[in-house]
Protein backbone atom coordinates (compact mmCIF):
# COMPACT_ATOMS: atom_id res chain seq x y z
CA UNK A 1 0.00 0.00 0.00
CA UNK A 2 1.23 3.39 -0.85
CA UNK A 3 1.97 6.04 1.87
CA UNK A 4 0.63 9.81 0.94
CA UNK A 5 1.11 12.66 3.46
CA UNK A 6 -1.37 15.09 3.51
CA UNK A 7 -0.34 18.66 4.14
CA UNK A 8 -3.27 18.86 6.29
CA UNK A 9 -3.79 22.76 6.95
CA UNK A 10 -6.96 23.21 8.67
CA UNK A 11 -9.43 23.89 5.98
CA UNK A 12 -12.20 21.95 3.70
CA UNK A 13 -9.05 21.50 0.58
CA UNK A 14 -6.84 19.55 2.16
CA UNK A 15 -9.85 17.53 4.18
CA UNK A 16 -11.38 16.45 1.11
CA UNK A 17 -7.88 15.36 -0.36
CA UNK A 18 -6.88 13.34 3.06
CA UNK A 19 -10.61 11.78 2.40
CA UNK A 20 -10.47 11.07 -1.18
CA UNK A 21 -6.97 9.74 -1.21
CA UNK A 22 -8.00 7.02 1.61
CA UNK A 23 -11.14 5.85 -0.65
CA UNK A 24 -8.86 5.68 -3.42
CA UNK A 25 -6.55 2.62 -1.05
CA UNK A 26 -3.87 4.79 0.16
CA UNK A 27 -2.42 4.89 3.62
CA UNK A 28 -2.60 8.80 4.93
CA UNK A 29 -1.30 10.59 7.11
CA UNK A 30 -2.26 14.26 7.87
CA UNK A 31 0.49 16.44 8.74
CA UNK A 32 0.20 19.96 9.90
CA UNK A 33 2.53 22.66 9.44
CA UNK A 34 3.16 25.07 12.40
CA UNK A 35 4.94 28.45 10.37
CA UNK A 36 5.79 31.47 11.38
CA UNK A 37 3.03 33.40 13.49
CA UNK A 38 2.80 37.18 14.93
CA UNK A 39 0.00 38.23 16.42
CA UNK A 40 0.74 42.12 16.77
CA UNK A 41 0.83 42.67 12.72
CA UNK A 42 -2.28 39.78 12.14
CA UNK A 43 -5.55 41.98 11.55
CA UNK A 44 -8.46 39.78 13.50
CA UNK A 45 -8.46 36.63 13.90
CA UNK A 46 -8.95 35.01 10.13
CA UNK A 47 -5.91 33.00 10.43
CA UNK A 48 -4.96 31.66 13.73
CA UNK A 49 -2.54 28.54 13.39
CA UNK A 50 -3.67 27.18 16.80
CA UNK A 51 -7.50 26.80 15.25
CA UNK A 52 -6.35 25.60 11.81
CA UNK A 53 -4.40 23.05 13.86
CA UNK A 54 -7.16 21.46 15.88
CA UNK A 55 -9.67 21.69 12.94
CA UNK A 56 -7.05 19.22 10.90
CA UNK A 57 -7.00 17.09 14.09
CA UNK A 58 -10.76 16.99 14.27
CA UNK A 59 -10.87 15.80 10.46
CA UNK A 60 -8.60 13.23 10.80
CA UNK A 61 -9.82 11.79 14.03
CA UNK A 62 -13.16 11.61 11.73
CA UNK A 63 -11.78 10.04 8.84
CA UNK A 64 -9.53 8.06 10.91
CA UNK A 65 -6.14 8.92 10.40
CA UNK A 66 -2.90 9.41 11.65
CA UNK A 67 -1.86 13.19 12.69
CA UNK A 68 0.91 14.96 13.84
CA UNK A 69 2.02 18.89 13.89
CA UNK A 70 5.35 19.63 12.97
CA UNK A 71 6.95 23.17 13.58
CA UNK A 72 8.28 25.10 10.45
CA UNK A 73 8.65 28.34 12.28
CA UNK A 74 12.52 28.70 12.14
CA UNK A 75 12.36 27.58 8.13
CA UNK A 76 9.86 29.74 7.40
CA UNK A 77 11.04 32.80 8.68
CA UNK A 78 14.25 32.19 7.19
CA UNK A 79 12.94 31.40 3.55
CA UNK A 80 9.97 33.49 3.59
CA UNK A 81 9.79 36.39 6.06
CA UNK A 82 13.73 37.30 6.01
CA UNK A 83 13.25 36.89 1.78
CA UNK A 84 10.09 39.58 2.40
CA UNK A 85 12.07 42.07 4.73
CA UNK A 86 15.09 41.70 1.86
CA UNK A 87 12.90 42.49 -1.33
CA UNK A 88 10.55 45.21 -0.22
CA UNK A 89 13.91 47.13 1.52
CA UNK A 90 14.96 46.53 -2.52
CA UNK A 91 11.90 48.37 -3.44
CA UNK A 92 10.43 44.99 -4.83
CA UNK A 93 7.45 43.28 -4.20
CA UNK A 94 8.07 39.10 -3.43
CA UNK A 95 5.12 36.86 -3.74
CA UNK A 96 5.48 34.54 -0.68
CA UNK A 97 2.80 32.41 -1.54
CA UNK A 98 4.54 31.24 -4.51
CA UNK A 99 7.96 31.01 -2.57
CA UNK A 100 5.76 29.18 -0.10
CA UNK A 101 5.27 26.15 -1.82
CA UNK A 102 8.98 26.17 -3.63
CA UNK A 103 11.21 26.28 -0.21
CA UNK A 104 8.46 25.19 2.51
CA UNK A 105 5.57 22.49 1.43
CA UNK A 106 7.50 20.98 -1.53
CA UNK A 107 11.17 21.07 -0.07
CA UNK A 108 10.93 21.52 3.84
CA UNK A 109 7.95 19.49 4.55
CA UNK A 110 8.23 17.00 1.81
CA UNK A 111 11.46 15.97 2.86
CA UNK A 112 9.49 15.59 6.25
CA UNK A 113 7.48 13.14 4.54
CA UNK A 114 9.76 11.69 2.57
CA UNK A 115 11.76 10.57 5.93
CA UNK A 116 7.97 9.37 7.29
CA UNK A 117 7.82 6.19 4.42
CA UNK A 118 5.82 8.92 2.01
CA UNK A 119 5.65 7.81 -1.34
CA UNK A 120 3.56 10.80 -2.30
CA UNK A 121 2.99 14.68 -0.51
CA UNK A 122 -0.68 15.44 -1.46
CA UNK A 123 -1.98 19.23 -1.04
CA UNK A 124 -5.29 21.06 -1.83
CA UNK A 125 -4.28 22.93 -4.60
CA UNK A 126 -7.00 23.31 -7.37
CA UNK A 127 -4.31 22.04 -10.50
CA UNK A 128 -3.19 18.81 -12.15
CA UNK A 129 -0.52 16.53 -12.49
CA UNK A 130 -0.27 14.96 -15.63
CA UNK A 131 2.34 12.05 -16.71
CA UNK A 132 3.74 11.75 -21.15
CA UNK A 133 6.60 10.32 -21.77
CA UNK A 134 9.61 11.80 -24.05
CA UNK A 135 12.53 9.77 -25.48
CA UNK A 136 11.55 6.97 -22.76
CA UNK A 137 11.54 9.40 -19.56
CA UNK A 138 8.52 10.09 -18.04
CA UNK A 139 8.03 13.75 -17.92
CA UNK A 140 5.55 15.32 -15.31
CA UNK A 141 3.50 18.42 -16.27
CA UNK A 142 1.95 20.70 -14.30
CA UNK A 143 -2.06 21.49 -15.82
CA UNK A 144 -4.12 24.24 -14.38
CA UNK A 145 -6.91 22.51 -12.27
CA UNK A 146 -10.76 21.95 -14.00
CA UNK A 147 -11.90 24.96 -11.69
CA UNK A 148 -11.85 28.01 -13.55
CA UNK A 149 -12.22 30.03 -10.77
CA UNK A 150 -9.80 28.33 -8.47
CA UNK A 151 -7.24 27.24 -10.84
CA UNK A 152 -3.68 27.91 -7.76
CA UNK A 153 -1.27 26.48 -10.83
CA UNK A 154 0.03 30.48 -10.72
CA UNK A 155 1.50 29.45 -6.79
CA UNK A 156 2.96 26.43 -8.47
CA UNK A 157 4.91 27.54 -11.17
CA UNK A 158 8.35 27.27 -9.53
CA UNK A 159 8.19 23.65 -8.57
CA UNK A 160 11.05 21.28 -10.70
CA UNK A 161 9.91 17.34 -11.87
CA UNK A 162 11.68 16.27 -8.67
CA UNK A 163 9.03 18.18 -6.74
CA UNK A 164 6.30 16.83 -9.10
CA UNK A 165 7.39 13.16 -9.30
CA UNK A 166 6.40 12.76 -5.27
CA UNK A 167 3.11 15.66 -5.34
CA UNK A 168 -0.67 14.59 -5.54
CA UNK A 169 -3.31 17.27 -6.20
CA UNK A 170 -6.30 15.10 -5.74
CA UNK A 171 -8.76 17.71 -5.75
CA UNK A 172 -7.59 19.64 -9.24
CA UNK A 173 -10.12 18.03 -11.30
CA UNK A 174 -13.44 19.21 -9.03
CA UNK A 175 -14.61 22.59 -8.30
CA UNK A 176 -14.87 24.30 -5.37
CA UNK A 177 -18.86 23.85 -4.60
CA UNK A 178 -18.34 19.88 -5.48
CA UNK A 179 -15.79 19.99 -2.87
CA UNK A 180 -17.47 21.58 -0.10
CA UNK A 181 -20.03 19.44 -1.04
CA UNK A 182 -18.33 15.73 -0.57
CA UNK A 183 -17.49 17.75 2.96
CA UNK A 184 -21.08 18.72 4.17
CA UNK A 185 -21.80 15.18 3.28
CA UNK A 186 -19.11 13.63 5.48
CA UNK A 187 -20.22 16.49 8.26
CA UNK A 188 -15.80 17.62 8.15
CA UNK A 189 -15.63 20.64 10.61
CA UNK A 190 -14.20 22.60 7.88
CA UNK A 191 -17.04 21.47 5.37
CA UNK A 192 -18.36 25.63 5.31
CA UNK A 193 -15.29 27.46 6.61
CA UNK A 194 -13.91 30.43 4.70
CA UNK A 195 -11.06 30.19 2.71
CA UNK A 196 -7.90 31.71 4.16
CA UNK A 197 -6.88 34.97 2.93
CA UNK A 198 -2.78 37.00 3.13
CA UNK A 199 0.44 35.56 3.19
CA UNK A 200 1.06 31.64 2.97
CA UNK A 201 0.47 30.35 6.84
CA UNK A 202 0.36 33.75 8.20
CA UNK A 203 -2.86 34.81 7.69
CA UNK A 204 -4.41 38.54 6.53
CA UNK A 205 -1.25 41.47 8.31
CA UNK A 206 -1.10 44.76 8.19
CA UNK A 207 1.65 45.14 5.66
CA UNK A 208 3.06 48.64 6.98
CA UNK A 209 2.92 46.90 10.40
CA UNK A 210 4.48 44.07 9.08
CA UNK A 211 7.38 45.61 7.24
CA UNK A 212 7.98 48.27 9.78
CA UNK A 213 9.15 45.27 12.42
CA UNK A 214 12.90 45.50 10.35
CA UNK A 215 12.20 48.60 7.85
CA UNK A 216 12.49 52.10 9.53
CA UNK A 217 9.81 54.19 8.91
CA UNK A 218 11.24 57.54 6.23
CA UNK A 219 9.31 60.27 5.39
CA UNK A 220 9.32 61.37 1.66
CA UNK A 221 7.52 62.85 -1.62
CA UNK A 222 4.51 61.62 -3.63
CA UNK A 223 4.99 63.20 -7.18
CA UNK A 224 1.95 63.10 -9.51
CA UNK A 225 3.25 62.52 -13.37
CA UNK A 226 0.84 64.02 -15.96
CA UNK A 227 -0.56 61.71 -18.13
CA UNK A 228 -0.49 62.91 -21.54
CA UNK A 229 0.31 60.60 -24.46
CA UNK A 230 3.03 62.84 -26.01
CA UNK A 231 4.91 62.53 -22.95
CA UNK A 232 5.15 58.86 -23.26
CA UNK A 233 5.40 58.52 -26.82
CA UNK A 234 8.89 59.48 -27.34
CA UNK A 235 10.73 58.65 -29.94
CA UNK A 236 12.22 55.15 -29.71
CA UNK A 237 16.24 55.78 -30.59
CA UNK A 238 17.81 53.37 -32.91
CA UNK A 239 18.87 50.07 -31.19
CA UNK A 240 21.83 48.07 -32.74
CA UNK A 241 20.13 44.94 -31.37
CA UNK A 242 16.48 43.11 -30.90
CA UNK A 243 17.86 42.66 -27.11
CA UNK A 244 18.72 46.33 -26.45
CA UNK A 245 14.96 47.06 -27.93
CA UNK A 246 13.83 44.83 -25.13
CA UNK A 247 15.26 46.12 -22.68
CA UNK A 248 14.29 49.71 -23.63
CA UNK A 249 10.52 48.51 -23.68
CA UNK A 250 10.80 46.68 -19.80
CA UNK A 251 12.68 50.04 -18.35
CA UNK A 252 10.76 52.44 -20.22
CA UNK A 253 10.14 54.38 -16.94
CA UNK A 254 13.46 55.39 -16.05
CA UNK A 255 13.59 57.19 -19.32
CA UNK A 256 10.67 59.51 -18.58
CA UNK A 257 12.05 62.02 -17.26
CA UNK A 258 9.14 63.76 -17.02
CA UNK A 259 8.27 67.07 -14.24
CA UNK A 260 6.06 66.26 -12.05
CA UNK A 261 4.23 67.89 -8.53
CA UNK A 262 4.36 66.77 -5.42
CA UNK A 263 1.13 66.49 -3.94
CA UNK A 264 1.24 64.67 -0.66
CA UNK A 265 4.12 62.67 1.61
CA UNK A 266 4.69 58.91 2.50
CA UNK A 267 6.16 56.95 5.56
CA UNK A 268 8.55 55.15 3.52
CA UNK A 269 8.67 54.40 -0.56
CA UNK A 270 9.49 50.31 0.38
CA UNK A 271 6.16 49.97 1.82
CA UNK A 272 4.38 49.93 -1.28
CA UNK A 273 4.28 48.94 -4.88
CA UNK A 274 3.73 49.22 -8.02
CA UNK A 275 0.07 49.63 -9.16
CA UNK A 276 -1.21 50.04 -5.81
CA UNK A 277 -3.80 52.52 -5.68
CA UNK A 278 -4.41 52.11 -1.31
CA UNK A 279 -2.97 53.75 1.22
CA UNK A 280 -1.56 56.77 -0.51
CA UNK A 281 -4.11 59.49 1.47
CA UNK A 282 -3.81 62.11 -1.40
CA UNK A 283 -7.24 63.74 -2.36
CA UNK A 284 -8.54 66.00 -4.43
CA UNK A 285 -7.55 64.28 -8.12
CA UNK A 286 -10.58 63.84 -10.18
CA UNK A 287 -9.58 60.48 -11.10
CA UNK A 288 -7.70 58.18 -8.00
CA UNK A 289 -3.74 57.95 -7.61
CA UNK A 290 -2.25 54.57 -9.21
CA UNK A 291 1.48 53.96 -8.11
CA UNK A 292 3.51 53.78 -11.28
CA UNK A 293 6.93 53.70 -9.84
CA UNK A 294 9.05 53.40 -6.23
CA UNK A 295 12.60 55.17 -6.42
CA UNK A 296 13.95 53.82 -2.44
CA UNK A 297 17.14 55.28 -3.37
CA UNK A 298 15.70 58.73 -3.22
CA UNK A 299 12.72 57.92 -1.46
CA UNK A 300 10.03 59.05 -3.93
CA UNK A 301 6.62 57.29 -5.07
CA UNK A 302 5.44 58.84 -8.73
CA UNK A 303 1.98 58.15 -8.95
CA UNK A 304 -0.44 58.88 -12.36
CA UNK A 305 -4.57 59.76 -11.94
CA UNK A 306 -6.44 56.75 -13.48
CA UNK A 307 -5.65 53.09 -13.86
CA UNK A 308 -4.97 53.60 -17.53
CA UNK A 309 -2.26 55.72 -16.93
CA UNK A 310 0.28 55.73 -19.71
CA UNK A 311 3.11 55.35 -16.86
CA UNK A 312 1.13 51.97 -15.41
CA UNK A 313 1.77 50.06 -18.85
CA UNK A 314 4.84 48.12 -20.42
CA UNK A 315 4.92 45.49 -23.16
CA UNK A 316 8.40 43.29 -21.68
CA UNK A 317 10.14 42.52 -18.65
CA UNK A 318 13.29 40.91 -18.43
CA UNK A 319 14.40 37.80 -16.06
CA UNK A 320 17.56 37.33 -15.39
CA UNK A 321 19.05 33.66 -16.36
CA UNK A 322 19.82 32.53 -12.65
CA UNK A 323 15.96 33.53 -12.02
CA UNK A 324 14.46 31.55 -15.07
CA UNK A 325 12.91 28.17 -14.20
CA UNK A 326 11.30 25.60 -16.76
CA UNK A 327 9.34 22.76 -15.37
CA UNK A 328 9.07 21.38 -18.31
CA UNK A 329 12.90 21.06 -18.91
CA UNK A 330 13.25 19.55 -22.03
CA UNK A 331 11.59 22.81 -23.67
CA UNK A 332 13.95 25.16 -21.99
CA UNK A 333 15.15 27.62 -24.79
CA UNK A 334 18.69 28.35 -25.71
CA UNK A 335 20.27 30.95 -26.47
CA UNK A 336 18.74 33.08 -29.95
CA UNK A 337 15.81 30.82 -29.52
CA UNK A 338 12.01 31.96 -28.45
CA UNK A 339 8.77 30.68 -27.88
CA UNK A 340 5.00 31.79 -28.14
CA UNK A 341 3.01 31.28 -24.96
CA UNK A 342 0.26 32.69 -23.20
CA UNK A 343 1.20 34.09 -20.14
CA UNK A 344 0.11 35.72 -16.58
CA UNK A 345 2.23 38.03 -14.55
CA UNK A 346 0.01 37.99 -11.37
CA UNK A 347 -3.17 35.36 -10.11
CA UNK A 348 -5.95 35.13 -11.47
CA UNK A 349 -4.99 37.59 -14.35
CA UNK A 350 -6.59 36.20 -17.70
CA UNK A 351 -3.54 34.55 -20.12
CA UNK A 352 -1.89 36.99 -22.24
CA UNK A 353 -0.25 36.16 -25.46
CA UNK A 354 3.63 36.98 -25.34
CA UNK A 355 6.89 35.65 -27.01
CA UNK A 356 9.90 34.41 -25.02
CA UNK A 357 13.01 35.55 -25.88
CA UNK A 358 16.25 33.89 -24.75
CA UNK A 359 19.62 35.97 -24.75
CA UNK A 360 23.16 35.61 -23.43
CA UNK A 361 21.85 37.43 -20.18
CA UNK A 362 18.54 36.64 -19.87
CA UNK A 363 15.48 36.00 -20.93
CA UNK A 364 12.59 38.80 -22.10
CA UNK A 365 9.10 38.14 -21.90
CA UNK A 366 7.90 40.60 -24.72
CA UNK A 367 3.64 40.81 -24.62
CA UNK A 368 1.54 41.53 -27.48
CA UNK A 369 -0.57 43.91 -25.30
CA UNK A 370 1.10 46.63 -23.24
CA UNK A 371 0.33 45.08 -19.63
CA UNK A 372 -0.44 47.38 -16.43
CA UNK A 373 1.65 47.23 -13.04
CA UNK A 374 4.75 44.85 -14.17
CA UNK A 375 6.37 44.38 -10.78
CA UNK A 376 9.44 43.57 -10.10
CA UNK A 377 10.38 40.97 -7.59
CA UNK A 378 6.42 39.12 -8.81
CA UNK A 379 7.04 36.02 -11.02
CA UNK A 380 5.44 35.41 -14.34
CA UNK A 381 4.63 32.38 -15.62
CA UNK A 382 3.80 30.92 -19.23
CA UNK A 383 1.36 28.27 -20.67
CA UNK A 384 0.61 26.05 -23.37
CA UNK A 385 -2.87 25.24 -23.64
CA UNK A 386 -3.54 24.66 -19.85
CA UNK A 387 0.30 23.10 -19.30
CA UNK A 388 2.62 25.78 -16.83
CA UNK A 389 5.53 25.35 -18.77
CA UNK A 390 7.65 27.25 -16.28
CA UNK A 391 8.07 30.78 -14.53
CA UNK A 392 10.65 33.15 -13.24
CA UNK A 393 11.42 36.25 -11.26
CA UNK A 394 10.33 39.91 -13.05
CA UNK A 395 14.29 41.77 -12.80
Amino acid sequence: MKRVVVGLSGGVDSSVVAYLLKEQGYEVIGLFMKNWHDDSVTISNECPWLEDSNDALLVAEKLGIPFQTVDLSEQYKEKIVDYMFSEYEKGRTPNPDVLCNREIKFEVFMKIALSLGADYVATGHYCRKGIIEKEGKEVFQLLAGKDDNKDQSYFLCQLSQGQLTKALFPIGELTKPEVREIATKLDLITAEKKDSQGLCFIGKVRLPEFLQQKLQPKEGIIVEIPAEANVYAQEIPAFESEEDAFAYEAQRINYLQVPGKVVGKHQGAHYFTKGQRKGLNVGGTKEPLFIIETDVDKNIIYTGQGSNHPGLFKKALFIANDEVHWIREDLALKEGEQLEVMARIRYRQPLQKAFLHQFKTGMYVVFENPQSAITEGQFVAWHHDDEVLGSGVIA
